[in-house]
């Protein structure tokens, strides 16, 4: 009880529009919960009730019932076109440990790359401490796109990190270098090890109920794709894939090839998938173990279950209406929240 009351004192004291919407669900409320970010790219759900959010360009907020702080003692950030503060992670032992995850881009010299950190936060929840790099990109680029960056805590307390190919899709075929790939770090960052390859741009990372991975990433023209990476598998970017390079021109070799992994799903067009959550409460039972994925071209969430013939999309929430949608997370209590980036918004989804 004392948690709902504390859930309840964040959706009635934030700033709250709200708003009626129909979906397969039936009636369902969508509330404003943090309005006037800028570009923000996660968000994480803390013990008490509260959330984190992240925003590229380099500030993490906590938002409280009485509004919204900044949070010091970030690492330092190197903020270009796709690069900045990325994810955020609050750890399952919070309670006891207090740290948090974060994924951003580290710069050495005009060379940048993925990068892995935990910190602590202090109890007023305005401050980071005792930060560690658990992991950073060794062959840092010049380029800034396509870093990929979420992190999914594992049941065993590892974490797994998204990494894109960086703008050098040949070297998602390369295991001696993380573009391209799943990455699993230990929690205290001394065990570093290649979880799968052959990804293209991976910005959604979800667990199932089993503590499966699942992941999506961004395709080219076409072929944006839902994978469920196993231990040491190739998921096939950039020699096969569904799509076409933005010129046009075909893709490797096709669509399958001997020793590459298929899609669990795929999308021609391309919605430029980011974040994902697979919905596992209680204030939305017909929705248990379905997939939510934002989309940043087409202003909506995908939701996809299994049908009988495989996982498919069954519905697009709010098409066209909440701009750009970066991230996608399930609250403690069921609800489901998400980032607009076009709105510069945090909204809550309840009954």
């Amino acid at each position: 009880m004392r948690f709902l009351a504390v859930v309840l004192s964040l959706v009635l004291s934030a700033p709250v529009s709200a708003e009626q919407l129909t979906v397969s669900e039936g009636t369902i409320q969508v509330d404003i919960m943090a309005k006037d970010l800028n570009a923000p790219w996660a968000v994480g759900f803390l013990p008490n009730g509260r959330a984190v959010i992240t925003e590229r360009g380099g500030r993490l907020w906590y938002l409280s019932a009485d509004g919204r702080h900044p949070v010091s003692g970030l690492p330092k950030v190197h903020v270009e076109r796709q690069g900045g503060l990325l994810d955020v992670v609050v750890a399952k032992d919070f309670a006891t440990s207090r740290e948090i995850f974060l994924s951003y881009v580290a710069a050495k010299g005009r060379r940048y790359g993925t990068t892995l950190a935990k910190a602590r936060l202090s109890k007023d929840h305005r401050k980071l401490t005792n930060i560690h790099v658990l992991y950073t990109q060794p062959n840092k680029t010049g380029k800034t796109h396509h870093f990929g960056s979420r992190i999914v805590e594992a049941r065993n307390g590892d974490l797994f990190l998204t990494v894109g190919d960086r703008g050098a899709p040949d070297l998602a075929q390369d295991p001696t270098v993380p573009n391209g790939k799943v990455i699993r770090v230990s929690r205290d960052g001394s065990r570093v090890s290649v979880h799968s390859i052959g990804h293209r741009n991976p910005q959604g990372a979800a667990l199932d109920a089993r503590g499966q991975l699942w992941t999506v990433e961004h395709g080219a023209r076409g072929g944006d794709e839902v994978n469920k990476p196993d231990a040491g598998k190739n998921y096939g970017w950039p020699v096969i894939s569904y799509g076409r390079h933005y010129s046009g021109l075909k893709i490797g070799d096709g669509t399958t090839k001997a020793g590459m992994e298929q899609p669990a799903f795929y999308w021609d067009p391309s919605i430029a998938p980011s974040g994902m959550m697979i919905y596992d409460g209680d204030m939305f039972l017909a929705w248990r173990g379905d997939i939510f994925v934002g989309s940043l071209k087409f202003d909506f969430i995908a939701r996809l279950e299994e049908t009988s013939s495989g996982l498919q999309q069954v519905e697009a929430l709010f098409e066209d209406k909440f701009e750009r949608i970066r991230d996608v997370r399930q609250a403690p209590d069921g609800s489901i929240w998400f980032l607009s980036v076009g709105a510069g918004a945090l909204y809550r989804i309840s009954r």
